[in-house]
């Protein structure tokens, strides 16, 4: 349960198109628009979580094959996502809106975000800690999912609503992205390595 929890952290906090428009709304549209965008966000992200259980649920506990391959897909895509923010430099490419968004937009964004996508299938696949009550396992999960993701998008929030009035150096910037990358590389060692235990931690 604990390593679920670090994967949770680090998978959330690391950026992806979720947390960089929140801090791009904030940053372009102050607190209001940003508190009604993050709640878009978070009925749009416990709705792909809830599209990923039940629709592939009972195919996962049946059938490993295909719990391995969604498990590399998503894999897969986390690494590219690391990549991308390795190689923005010295550059926090927060993404910027034109108009402010509301609650609409932050669900339909979430049911289009791949890395939602991804990364519900990599927690809800994989990290078992009660293999004999999937239900109360599924339960327990959106609870530490949604207490966890609820302060970092807040943060993010923040971030959004405060940096943009710095003027920081290149290589703050760079330090930056670095250890968003590094922690989205150590989430997928954790998954990879909850993966090979079959799930007991």
């Amino acid at each position: 349960m604990l390593t679920f929890a670090a994967a949770v952290f680090f998978l959330i906090i690391t950026p992806g198109p979720g947390v960089l428009t929140t801090a791009g709304v904030g940053s372009a549209f102050g607190t209001r628009a940003g508190i009604l965008y993050v709640i878009g966000l978070f009925i749009g992200t416990n709705l792909v979580a809830l599209a990923v259980v039940t629709g592939l649920g009972a195919l996962l506990l049946a059938n490993p094959y295909l719990r391995t391959l969604l498990f590399i897909a998503s894999t897969c895509y986390l690494l590219y996502l690391a990549w991308r923010i390795f190689s923005t430099g010295a550059k926090l490419a927060f993404i910027e809106a034109k108009s402010a968004p509301g609650i609409g937009n932050g669900i339909a964004l979430q049911m289009i975000n791949p890395k939602a996508y991804a990364v519900n299938t990599s927690l809800f696949s994989g990290f078992s800690f009660l293999p004999d009550s999937f239900l109360t396992e599924i339960m327990i999960k959106f609870l530490i999912v949604n207490a966890i993701w609820i302060p970092i998008h807040l943060l993010w929030l923040y971030l959004g609503l405060t940096l943009h009035r710095l003027a920081l150096p290149d290589q703050a910037l760079k330090a930056i992205n670095f250890a968003m990358g590094m922690a989205m590389l150590l989430v997928i060692a954790l998954a990879a390595w909850g993966f090979t235990q079959g799930g007991a931690l």
